[in-house]
């Protein structure tokens, strides 16, 4: 099969399954309502509780659960070939993750925009809820600690990125004040907005800058520091100064972007210049951990991610205007992000095959060029090797548009640098809302308010980056665990969806009991797996805290089951949204 037909048939079976799929569920399982007022309605506070229009929404929520996820998972499992990535994409992101970003959203906006770790309570029990707040924790201490890191290495990667990346922040800003203070049209000004921002797009190549070193601080510690200080501001912000208008301009980054590879696609596969290179399958490459079950912990964002079960219940309830807006902001966000993971699978497995030059060597073309980036597990699973394998193969199929080289890696340079800047600072709110009501549960008032759980927040993963030295590198010796940690975090959120479910009544819990049941069982094979290598590497940090996180894990999955069993036979409780008004009568006059 071609690129094309892939990118075809993809994207066609996400329409189909949006309008059959998504609606049957918005409509049929959660009963969404247009009467229910919605946290950001009830709630409003002008700070994180903001009614916002659903396209603007949807642009913050796409660019929060995206990141750079979409992104370095597929690149790297297409080692296992393009087959097993692309089915797992295209499936998990319908049936799995969308079910899970759409229902963690509509649970959350019903229970007063709390976190999936605050709710917890309600439909397990207090215990489960704390359990849940760890793994919550850690994975976003996680992604803090090493979000920083990673700009800073794609800003090294990528020098020409970094002038449009901070640039967007003013022009956002701006952009936010003509909205939200002179009611100026969102379409109209984020169209002018995201014009200058390419400008500054298009003038990188030309205004590169290098981070020096600053005393014993090394370009990433110093960048790290510069990103988490900027994390804290942006966190704080109320979310029409900055969030907001920044992610509805990357949505039309992400519009831009996308549109360019889908068009350089067709004629790239029309002019003969674009095959698939990549292997189909690959069960065994070398050093590579086995197919099962790590394709499902590899590729999380782009098929189903933890994460953004946060994001929903985090920051994104806050703001849905009417609960029918849901859909279109969690379940069609999801399939947005499945596309992307599709163009990226086409990339790192077509594109790349029309010019890649390794380090200190000849420029390579077709098989060739494939299999020397992906000779083995670790030549390929570095991040920067992954961001490379995609910025270079996406760059090579915007050539066949005409578009530079030089032009195309800093538009894409800028896309996944800005996409981790704003998953970065979305991390930092959600994880002080966590601490927030972590705190308000344990009576510590001193860290519910805005500010000290922020510090807490972004102190501790500054903490975790300089744990090794100045490079801000530390968060590496524990991120090894993130991608079963995330994963597992996924499948508790499923089991909390399928016991709201279970309460509707009738067998609405199956919509997400099967997706959790499957999740749960890759992750915790994945970590026990996990478990035997860190014995056998002798590494007690990892050790010590995989082992930890194993025992919470299959805690909350006997606490989920015990809760479901229980609750067989008992009368189902009544949905929580208010009956759709009645339609008046039709009277004839006569």
């Amino acid at each position: 099969m071609g690129a094309l037909a892939i990118m075809v048939l993809a994207f066609a079976g996400y329409i189909i399954m949006y309008r059959l799929y998504g609606r049957f569920i918005g409509r049929r399982i959660f009963q969404l309502s247009g009467v229910c007022k919605t946290p950001a309605c009830e709630q409003e506070d002008g700070i994180d509780y903001v009614p916002t229009r659903k396209e603007i929404i949807f642009g913050h929520h796409f660019t929060s659960i995206a990141g750079t996820g979409p992104i370095v998972g597929p690149a790297i499992a297409v080692i296992w070939g393009w087959v097993p990535a692309l089915l797992w994409v295209f499936v998990g992101s319908i049936v799995m993750g969308a079910v899970q970003d759409f229902g963690a959203l509509v649970i959350s906006m019903r229970n007063k925009g709390k976190s999936i770790s605050e709710y917890t309570s309600k439909y397990v029990n207090n215990r489960t809820k704390f359990l849940f707040f760890l793994i919550v924790f850690l994975e976003l201490w996680l992604i803090i600690a090493v979000f920083g890191l990673v700009i800073a290495i794609v800003f090294s990667l990528y020098p020409q990125a970094i002038l449009a990346v901070w640039m967007e922040i003013p022009i956002a800003m701006y952009l936010g004040y003509l909205i939200y203070k002179k009611g100026k049209s969102p379409i109209l000004w984020s169209i002018f907005a995201i014009i200058a921002m390419y400008f500054f797009v298009i003038i990188g190549p030309w205004a590169k800058f290098t981070m020096p070193d600053i005393g014993a601080i090394p370009a990433t510690g110093v960048w790290t520091i510069i990103l988490l200080t900027y994390a804290f501001i942006a966190s704080t912000l109320p979310v029409t100064t900055l969030l907001q208008p920044r992610d509805f301009i990357n949505s039309h980054q992400l519009i831009v972007a996308m549109s360019l590879l889908v068009v350089g696609v067709l004629v790239a596969s029309f002019s003969g210049s674009l095959e698939i290179v990549a292997p189909a399958v690959q069960a065994s490459p070398a050093q590579a951990p086995p197919l099962w079950p790590f394709l499902f912990i590899t590729i999380a964002c782009g098929a189903i991610s933890g994460f953004h079960s946060l994001v929903s219940s985090g920051t994104s309830a806050k703001q849905v205007r009417n609960e029918n807006d849901a859909l279109f902001v969690g379940y069609g966000s999801m399939l947005m992000e499945g596309a992307l993971a599709t163009l990226v699978i086409i990339a790192v497995a077509a594109g790349i095959g029309m010019g890649y030059t390794p380090k200190g060597g000849e420029t390579l073309t077709g098989v060739a060029a494939w299999t020397t980036h992906y000779a083995s597990w670790a030549s390929a699973s570095g991040l920067g090797a992954m961001v490379t394998a995609f910025v270079d193969g996406a760059a090579n199929i915007m050539g066949a548009l005409g578009i530079p080289k030089i032009i195309s890696l800093a538009i894409m340079g800028v896309f996944v640098a800005s996409f981790a800047a704003t998953t970065l600072d979305t991390a930092t709110r959600i994880q002080r809302y966590i601490v927030a009501e972590l705190a308000g549960s344990l009576k510590l008032n001193a860290l519910t308010g805005r500010y000290p759980a922020t510090f807490f927040a972004v102190g501790s993963a500054l903490i975790l980056a300089f744990a090794a030295g100045p490079g801000g590198v530390g968060a590496l010796k524990l991120w090894p665990l993130f991608g079963a940690v995330n994963q597992t975090l996924a499948a508790l959120a499923l089991i909390i969806i399928t016991l709201y479910l279970q309460r509707l009544g009738g067998f609405k819990w199956l919509i997400s009991g099967i997706p959790a049941v499957f999740m749960a069982v890759m992750t915790i094979w994945a970590i026990i797996l996990n478990q035997i290598n860190f014995l056998g590497a002798q590494n007690m940090l990892l050790t010590v805290i995989n082992i930890c996180i194993l025992i919470v894990a299959v805690w909350i999955v006997i606490e989920g089951v015990i809760k479901f069993f229980a609750s067989i036979g008992k009368t189902p409780v009544e949905p929580l949204v208010p009956p759709e008004p009645a339609e008046p009568a039709i009277q004839t006059v006569t």
